[in-house]
C-alpha cells in the first residue's frame, strides 16, 4: 500500500517525547480543530448508518523502537530512533471488529469460510487476509467517500505511545486487568525472573470484546494485546536503515508484513509500543486482525 500522500502542516512540529498528557491531548484537540473534525468522529455510509468511530492524531516526533536494556527487546526493535509523524491522521479507536466487517460482508458477498473460526459482535475480526483487508478498505473508502487505508508501522507506534517512552503506554509494568495477554507469561515477573508465581488472571481462549480496557492518552483501545494488527509496512529484519519520516524502506520483503500490538494468546513483552512480528501476506490467525486509518 503507498505511503501517504498528506499536505504538510506549516507549524514547527512538536517533540512528544517531552510533553505531559495535558499537552499531548491539547495537541490532539488543535490537529481535530484544523482538520475541521471532532477528536473522535464516525464518518457517514453512503448507503446510511455510520462508519467505524476514529481518532484523530496529531503531527509529531518520537522516539521509535527500544533500547537493549527494555525487558524484551528483541534485535528487530534496534536502533531506536527519531522518527517524524508530519501530518496528522486519524486512526480507529478500536480494531475492525466483526460486525463492522459483517456489514462489508453482506454489502460484497465476501465468502465467508465455514471451517475458520468466525467472532461475532464488538470483538475484533479475526482470520482476515491482507487481500481481504484491501478489500474492505477500497469498501469502506467508496461507501464514505473518504481514503481509508492501514497505518503505516511508524504511524501505529506513534499513536501507541501517546507520548510515552516506557515500554507500555500505561508504564513500565502491565497486567492482564489492563492489557490482554497471555497470563501464564507477564511482564514484571519474567523482568524479574520469578520462578514461581500465581497468573493474576485466567487464561482466555480467544480474544476480548474491544473497547473494554484502558485507554491511552488520546483515546486508544486495545493497542496492547487482544490481537496482533496488520500495518501497511512490508517486513525489515532491524530499524537499520529505516526512514526518518515513518516512511517504508526499499529494504522491506515484500512477502511479509510489519504487525504490532501482541495478542491474547502472546506473551505480554509481546505486546510492548517496540514489539512487532512479520506475517506473511496470506497469512490467516485467530490472533491477527486490524485497524484502520483515515486521511484528513
Amino acid at each position: 500500500m503507498a505511503t501517504p500522500q498528506l499536505s504538510q502542516i506549516d507549524s514547527p512540529i512538536p517533540y512528544v517525547d517531552e510533553l505531559n498528557s495535558l499537552a499531548i491531548s491539547q495537541l490532539q484537540i488543535d490537529a481535530a480543530r484544523a482538520a475541521n473534525v471532532p477528536s473522535h468522529f464516525r464518518d457517514s455510509y453512503q448507503s446510511g448508518g455510520l462508519a467505524p468511530e476514529m481518532t484523530v492524531i496529531p503531527p509529531g516526533r518520537f522516539e521509535m523502537g527500544s533500547e537493549p536494556d527494555e525487558y524484551g527487546h528483541r534485535r528487530e526493535e534496534y536502533p531506536r530512533h527519531l522518527t517524524t509523524i508530519p501530518c496528522a491522521f486519524a486512526i480507529g479507536t478500536y480494531p475492525i471488529t466483526a460486525v463492522e466487517f459483517e456489514r462489508f460482508r453482506q454489502a460484497t458477498e465476501w465468502f465467508l469460510r465455514p471451517e475458520l473460526i468466525w467472532h461475532t459482535g464488538r470483538l475484533p475480526v479475526i482470520n482476515i487476509r491482507m487481500e481481504d483487508v484491501r478489500l474492505y478498505l477500497a469498501w469502506l473508502s467508496a461507501e464514505t467517500g473518504q481514503r481509508y487505508r492501514l497505518p503505516t508501522e511508524a504511524e501505529w507506534e506513534y499513536a501507541a505511545r501517546a507520548g510515552t517512552t516506557t515500554p507500555f503506554y500505561h508504564g513500565d509494568d502491565v497486567s492482564c486487568r489492563e492489557v490482554h495477554f497471555n497470563p501464564f507469561f507477564p511482564y514484571k515477573e519474567g523482568q524479574e525472573k520469578r520462578r514461581w508465581y500465581m497468573p493474576r488472571c485466567f487464561p482466555s481462549p480467544k480474544a476480548s470484546e474491544t473497547g473494554i480496557r484502558t485507554a491511552n492518552a488520546w483515546g486508544l483501545h486495545d493497542m496492547h494485546g487482544n490481537v496482533w494488527e496488520f500495518t501497511s509496512n512490508h517486513w525489515t529484519s532491524s530499524h537499520l536503515y529505516a526512514n526518518r519520516d515513518g516512511s517504508a524502506s526499499a529494504s522491506a520483503d515484500p512477502h511479509w508484513y510489519v504487525t504490532k500490538g501482541g495478542s491474547w494468546f502472546d506473551p505480554a513483552v509481546s505486546a510492548r509500543s517496540a514489539a512487532r512480528k512479520k506475517r506473511y501476506l496470506d497469512e490467516l490467525d485467530t490472533n491477527l486482525g486490524f485497524r484502520v486509518v483515515r486521511e484528513l
